[in-house]
């Protein structure tokens, strides 16, 4: 039997790494060096994301399914409502559970930009998590947005929809995490709201001064201490004093995440393996298979 993440987690704390499906030949091949590279890790799971869009759709298809048959990983698969018919999101769905692929993660999705998209049916992701337990026995997951949503109209309305989507899922994996207080005042939150399902804080390392501005536009501004810290490493010793701190800092995040209790550590890889080694390796991070 497939193994699932909601059981994972009931097991104990998990780690987890993140990556995207390769657009070209360049990208399968590191790709395939960084699996290589990562899978002595043991990770819990490993998620693949998707953006929309049939070729995109058929590439997480193809690598998800690829983990599962092969059991390198344990693979989530990403699915977005936007730009779907009900009957089209059914058969992706289908497809998964023909294919043994058992654990996904739900997403409302940005609007889609690709010639030929329509509207969808769904909106948010909440209803995709309903139309997927209506199709099958899936372990699935939401996004949480510690800062709130983009698209939220305050906060108050962005944990509650999130405390809906939680009591709908069985965990939810945050964007980009700095500081720790972040995810204890969102578990907290939640809490109040009588939500206590599993939330994994997704962890990538600030290696570069250049992925500052990127990072912020994906809606995780690194906070304005680290910047200056970052800013002060370049100036002592350059691109790799950057690098040095940044994967310090993250390690010292996860350390006291960990000691928080939170239930596992998500690795937003970006398709590379050696910062995500380095600080699993210093953390002492193999959770094998369960």
């Amino acid at each position: 039997m497939p193994e699932r993440i909601d059981q994972l987690l009931a097991s104990g704390q998990t780690t987890s790494f993140e990556f995207f499906p390769p657009k070209s030949e360049a990208e399968r091949t590191t790709l395939e060096r960084t699996i290589a590279l990562l899978e002595p890790l043991k990770p819990s799971f490993v998620s693949v994301t998707y953006r929309g869009g049939r070729e995109s759709r058929q590439r997480t298809y193809d690598l998800v399914t690829a983990m599962a048959a092969k059991g390198i990983f344990t693979p989530m698969a990403h699915l977005i409502c936007v730009a779907h018919s009900k009957a089209e999101l059914v058969e992706i769905l289908e497809s998964y559970q023909t294919a043994g692929v058992v654990n996904l993660m739900a997403l409302g999705g940005d609007p889609p930009t690709h010639a030929g998209a329509g509207t969808g049916e769904l909106t948010y992701a909440d209803e995709l998590v309903e139309l997927a337990r209506s199709v099958g026995d899936f372990s699935i997951g939401v996004a949480a947005h510690p800062g709130g949503h983009p698209r939220s109209t305050s906060m108050a309305n962005d944990r509650a929809r999130l405390a809906h989507k939680l009591e709908l899922a069985d965990f939810a994996v945050t964007q980009l995490l700095f500081e720790a207080d972040a995810w204890s005042s969102l578990v907290d939150e939640l809490e109040e709201l009588g939500t206590t399902k599993p939330v994994l804080p997704g962890i990538m390392p600030v290696t570069s001064l250049s992925s500052i501005p990127r990072m912020e536009a994906m809606g995780s501004a690194v906070p304005s201490w680290m910047v200056e810290k970052l800013h002060h490493a370049h100036e002592i010793g350059g691109d790799e004093g950057v690098r040095a701190t940044g994967i310090d800092l993250a390690t010292e995040l996860c350390e006291v995440l960990l000691a928080r209790g939170v239930p596992g550590l998500h690795f937003y890889t970006l398709n590379l393996s050696t910062a995500t080694r380095e600080i699993t390796e210093r953390l002492g991070r193999s959770t094998g298979k369960r």
